[in-house]
């Protein structure tokens, strides 16, 4: 995505789309967004601001909003979700992901094709997933993940999503390529930890993009350094 934005149309409002690079938080793209708009644009503030957080080890779409576009953030905030990624079989994580250390580490010998298809049937549909403790979810007015690094023991509760698609795209034990179509609210990282205990094997996700955001694609978006360089070229036109 390479179209121009003129300086004037992020102040009144635009709509973007952002490939998030992988170890960047959300809260990081929309910083680096709108301090390069105050910079370039030479004014105090600007709001910015985006619908639906990606973790920090996942690629992919992000929508970004500026100015009076953050009012309607919440109408993209429910869309169905599409992901491709990676769950390595075999062990499993704190994090249900590659940001904690592997435990638990099982041998795959005896599992087959057939036993990963029949486990993936049964997480299609409406299902009951508990999320991960290395989570943002906020449970006493604080993230779990800040608890669950303070060594801290919290309660979660299941929620109720949809998986619409889940198709595995490849077999190359120990990994499983797939891709999924899902609900908001959706962890792909519990996702991929009860996929592997449905196997018995254990599993974590080591692998996630985000492709699409109902009818947003990923092919385009922006690439963040990109946006940025485009941010950089507008010339002040406002007083700050």
């Amino acid at each position: 995505m390479d179209d121009p934005l003129p300086g004037q149309k992020f102040i009144d409002g635009a709509f973007l789309l952002v490939n998030k690079p992988k170890s960047w938080t959300s809260f990081d793209v929309v910083n680096k967004i709108r301090s390069s708009l105050k910079q370039s644009l030479g004014i105090k503030k600007i709001k910015v601001g985006h619908a639906g957080t990606l973790d920090p080890m996942a690629t992919g779409l992000l929508i970004i909003c500026t100015g009076k576009m953050t009012k309607k953030l919440s109408n993209y905030q429910g869309l169905d979700k599409t992901y491709t990624g990676v769950i390595t079989l075999g062990a499993t994580t704190a994090s249900y992901d590659a940001e904690c250390e592997p435990e638990n580490v099982l041998p795959l010998d005896e599992l087959t094709e057939e036993d990963i298809e029949e486990a993936r049937k049964s997480f299609i549909g409406d299902l009951m997933q508990l999320p991960p403790i290395y989570s943002a979810i906020k449970v006493d007015g604080q993230p779990l993940y800040k608890q669950a690094r303070a060594g801290k023991k919290v309660t979660v509760e299941p929620r109720p999503v949809t998986i619409h698609e889940f198709e595995i795209t490849q077999i190359n034990l120990p990994e499983i390529h797939f891709k999924v179509r899902c609900s908001k609210g959706t962890y792909i990282r519990s996702l991929a930890h009860d996929f592997g205990q449905k196997l018995g094997v254990g599993g974590y996700l080591t692998e996630l993009t985000r492709t699409a955001i109902g009818k947003f694609k990923l092919e385009d978006a922006w690439e963040l350094e990109a946006l940025i360089d485009h941010i950089e070229s507008i010339s002040p036109t406002v007083n700050s």
